[in-house]
């Protein structure tokens, strides 16, 4: 299975030095050989558990700004987000909000950073800093074609929000909360995902989603709960990453906790799909 999406989503690091000409990165809808194996997400989704059409209409979620480790002359990174949409391998939308960490090749330490995206719209940064450690919040909210983002630092008590009308058609059939190798671009169509960098353990808290009107956690009995590895050589297409990311690199969901609200993904290596 893959996504057909139709037109890459770019991000202009203002944070890359003249030294580092990198291309912009681009968040994307997810890239997949079955509903379980990605080859850019990891974490989890809810859709609709039958054919009865279910909509999202909201999502939130909490988690710590992890602290990346950069590898010298490699640009390799990693986001954090949730969102509304993409899930489905014919998705061309997706709604989402969240934070990056980046590896430039030239500087020690990850740039980190806030962003936001409709796609297939450009992604958007975000002017609100962001550390390893922070305590970041972060929800999305769809009431017909209006969009309201609201991302807050928690631990330095600084906000973002913002209102979109969009104009084209949303994608409200899923919601996620997700760990991300982002995607390097040269141009429309022409993505492939850098390398995960090494962000060791990120935890979603207080995950919740509204879907018809109705409140729930990930694990709520409304919907389907659907945990996604990320696995390199996932899928080929649009988002291959088997020759990017080394073999058997990934990250991995564990187990959402008993009252459905966290859950933790963790960077891994010898992962293989199906494995």
């Amino acid at each position: 299975m893959r996504v057909a999406l139709s037109l890459a989503v770019l991000l202009v690091l203002a944070a890359v030095t003249s030294k580092a000409q990198a291309r912009p990165l681009a968040f994307a809808a997810r890239s997949t050989v079955n509903p379980e194996i990605s080859s850019n997400w990891s974490g989890y989704a809810v859709v609709a558990p039958d054919e009865n059409p279910l909509a999202f209409s909201d999502v939130t979620g909490t988690w710590v700004e992890p602290k990346a480790q950069c590898i010298p002359g490699r640009r390799d990174a990693s986001a954090f987000w949730v969102g509304l949409g993409g899930y489905s391998n014919t998705a061309t939308a997706l709604e989402q909000l969240g934070t990056a960490a980046e590896c430039t090749g030239v500087r020690k330490k990850p740039a980190h950073y806030a962003w936001w995206e409709v796609v297939p719209g450009p992604s958007v940064m975000i002017p609100l800093a962001v550390a390893p450690g922070d305590t970041i919040t972060a929800a999305v909210l769809v009431e017909g074609s209006t969009i309201k983002l609201s991302l807050k630092n928690v631990t330095h008590g600084t906000r973002f929000s913002k209102v979109i009308e969009a104009s084209q058609a949303l994608d409200v059939t899923s919601a996620e909360w997700i760990a991300e190798a982002p995607s390097e671009c040269s141009g429309p169509g022409q993505c492939r995902p850098v390398p995960l960098t090494d962000f060791g353990t990120v935890t979603f808290t207080k995950a919740a989603a509204i879907g018809n009107g109705h409140p729930g956690t990930i694990t709520d009995g409304r919907w389907s709960a659907s945990p996604i590895e990320l696995v390199t050589g996932g899928a080929a297409g649009l988002f291959d990453i088997a020759d990017t990311l080394g073999p058997g690199v990934g990250a991995v969901p564990g187990d959402v906790s008993a009252d459905g609200r966290s859950f933790s993904v963790s960077w891994a290596r010898n992962l293989s799909p199906g494995g």
